[in-house]
């Protein structure tokens, strides 16, 4: 589970300061952040992208999203975020451990995305 920043994060061996924790899901700050709010939502398990996730975590899947709608709501911008997930790094993922992104704080232009 630690062959990515993430599951390094996760498993305490890079320090980080955890936005959100729960037993399935930690939230960050990202690093390179592309809004005013820019949130990543990790789950505690290691899925690499998000068609790699199987029948059994559908409701890990559906925990993340109520996550995300839980840590909007923390941040204080539940009434206006984009959540995106990239899959596959012509979509921009460059972290192969599945993760949303939390973005807000600015008029999202159509076609803003996040890398």
């Amino acid at each position: 589970m630690t062959d990515t920043i993430f599951g390094k994060i996760i498993a305490g061996e890079i320090p980080s300061e955890f936005i959100y924790e729960d037993d399935h899901c930690i939230a960050i700050n990202d690093i390179a952040p592309k809004a005013p709010v820019h949130v990543l939502v990790i789950p505690k398990k290691a899925i690499p992208r998000l068609v790699d996730a199987q029948a059994d975590d559908q409701a890990l899947l559906g925990h993340l999203m109520l996550a995300a709608g839980r840590i909007a709501e923390q941040l204080g911008v539940q009434d206006a975020f984009r959540l995106i997930v990239n899959n596959g790094e012509g979509a921009g993922q460059t972290v192969f451990h599945l993760h949303l992104h939390i973005l807000a704080g600015m008029a999202m232009p159509e076609g803003f995305m996040a890398g």
